[in-house]
């Protein structure tokens, strides 16, 4: 049995998100977004390499051997998956174990608001979830993967790196690939997509600009199209997506995009106030027909100044989500602060927790 299973169970046990491992450090644990060592011994190079080798199969290691880095999920039974990655820098190998839920979370269990069921009823078109490394994009994904598992009678078919969650057979048949053994890349696998005859196609990352290009392909053409972008805000994400193309097809991509764009979540995982583990701030865009003119019509900027009149239909910019957690007492006056995009709004907060030595009620 490999070292790092005892390891990885300790991690379970307190509620931590992440392990890592680095030599000249001890194992260290993320635990409400905050890194803690375990221990004071220090893991040399050859400790270190030897701890993560045993987690490897045969192909992952020459895989790590020759591109110098991997992405991997490793099982461990009775517990869940983790997914792992491995690098190699100037101090040895190191990895960073992010630990997933031995169940699916639903979209209830998240917190995500009755809107998103309904994003979920469209029939074709894009919805984007992004946010900042580590901040449960994959997660979110993963219970819109198996709402419409539980509740369509849909192939779903899920292209990641690696494969997390793994969905069981419900209502509906999801197929999901893996890179590096199911299929080479994001785009070779939307390329062969379109002929397996799904009616969902998961992305777990739109990384490149054929990858970006064929999922819009693939929402204009009748499908819905779920995937991830590491962007701060929804106005960015549109800006993201159209600054991939060259100047000479972006008012192609403008018009396409706005006619396919459903949604975009952008989402924050917090310390709560308790320190009793992270709280979800989400930011939502709905592809209304305003929104669609705006994106078609290169007003990106005046998205948020819309989403902020449209409340009523569920749209949301990231500061007023702020605003009430901390004003439910979830978060720290602090915490908003820092995470707000508007300093001014939430800099009397973040004064009144530093005056009282401690974080408001």
């Amino acid at each position: 049995m490999p070292e790092l299973d005892d390891i990885f169970r300790k991690a379970v046990d307190v509620k931590a998100s992440d392990i890592h491992l680095s030599p000249g450090e001890p194992c260290i644990i993320r635990h409400c977004g905050r890194l803690t060592r375990l221990g004071d011994a220090s893991l040399s190079p050859d400790r270190c390499k030897q701890l993560i080798s045993e987690v490897l199969d045969e192909n992952q290691r020459a895989r790590l051997d020759r591109d110098l880095q991997l992405d991997f999920a490793y099982e461990l039974p009775g517990l869940g998956r983790l997914r792992g990655s491995a690098m190699l820098h100037r101090n040895g190998l190191s990895a960073a174990f992010r630990i997933i839920p031995p169940s699916i979370p639903t979209v209830h269990d998240l917190g995500l608001p009755e809107v998103v069921k309904q994003m979920l009823d469209n029939h074709m078109g894009l919805i984007l979830v992004t946010g900042a490394t580590g901040h449960g994009k994959s997660t979110t994904l993963a219970s819109m993967v198996d709402y419409l598992n539980s509740n369509r009678s849909h192939h779903i078919l899920t292209i990641e790196d690696p494969i997390e969650f793994v969905h069981p057979l419900k209502r509906g048949v999801v197929s999901q690939r893996q890179l590096g053994t199911d299929t080479l890349s994001y785009a070779n696998a939307l390329r062969a997509a379109l002929r397996e005859d799904p009616d969902v196609i998961m992305v777990g990352e739109l990384r490149d600009l054929e990858t970006i290009s064929l999922a819009i392909t693939a929402a204009e053409t009748g499908h819905l199209v779920l995937g991830t972008l590491s962007t701060s805000n929804a106005p960015k994400t549109v800006d993201r997506i159209i600054d991939s193309f060259p100047p000479g097809e972006q008012n192609q991509i403008r018009a396409m995009l706005s006619e396919s764009l459903r949604a975009v979540i952008t989402q924050r995982l917090i310390p709560r106030l308790d320190e009793k583990g992270m709280v979800l701030a989400l930011e939502i865009l709905i592809g209304t027909l305003p929104v669609a003119n705006l994106i078609r019509d290169g007003k990106v900027f005046q998205i948020p100044s819309l989403m902020q009149t449209k409340k009523s239909i569920g749209m949301q910019i990231m500061d007023d989500a702020l605003f009430e957690l901390h004003k439910g007492g979830k978060i720290s006056g602090e915490e908003a602060y820092l995470n707000a995009s508007n300093k001014e709004r939430f800099k009397p907060l973040a004064d009144r927790a530093q005056q009282a030595g401690k974080k408001p009620s």
